[in-house]
């Protein structure tokens, strides 16, 4: 897995071998950020269910200011760690061991934005509460990109979405105006 476009073109991606971990594969990854074009540049970044960070460092390649990634899983985490190393993005990018409702329930009480949230699940996990506890906030300003299942359904939301497939993968990008 390398990094596909940006400032960070080409450079290798170390993974973890965890179970429900599922990498963004290149082509999805490809198709996200040429759906999202300009929208990336200068945004402040949450990657939720960050694995390898490989969305938010995208982003990060592709000229976003700032990434959040959390993960809770330490071999997934350390694997991130790694990354994050390597790329030199210790000042661009913070790491956060928590589970990801419980960090969007704390973003609520500490009074964060952020531009742009990249969500991809275990596609084992329940979707319902993603759209309660992240798509339906109002903490996050332009568009959140939540992957799943390709039939997979996130259920009912007030905000705008548009959902792509890509073989056994769905992506629902909802966007604010």
């Amino acid at each position: 897995m390398r990094v596909i476009a940006g400032q960070l073109r080409g450079r290798r991606l170390h993974s973890a071998r965890v179970t429900g971990l599922r990498p963004t594969s290149d082509r999805v990854r490809e198709a996200i950020f040429n759906i999202l074009g300009d929208v990336v540049k200068g945004a402040r970044v949450l990657d939720l269910y960050a694995g390898t960070g490989a969305l938010a460092i995208e982003a990060l390649s592709r000229g976003a200011l700032r990434a959040t990634c959390v993960e809770r899983d330490p071999s997934a985490r350390a694997a991130l760690e790694r990354n994050v190393a390597e790329l030199d993005l210790d000042e661009r990018l913070e790491i956060v061991a928590l589970d990801v409702l419980d960090y969007c329930r704390q973003i609520v009480e500490d009074g964060a934005t952020y531009d742009m949230v990249f969500c991809d699940p275990p596609y084992a996990t329940g979707l319902e509460p993603l759209v309660d506890g992240v798509v339906e906030r109002d903490w996050w300003t332009s568009v959140c990109v939540i992957e799943h299942a390709a039939d997979g359904s996130l259920g009912e939301s007030s905000t705008t979405s548009d959902t792509r497939r890509y073989g056994d993968t769905g992506v629902t990008f909802f966007w604010r105006q």
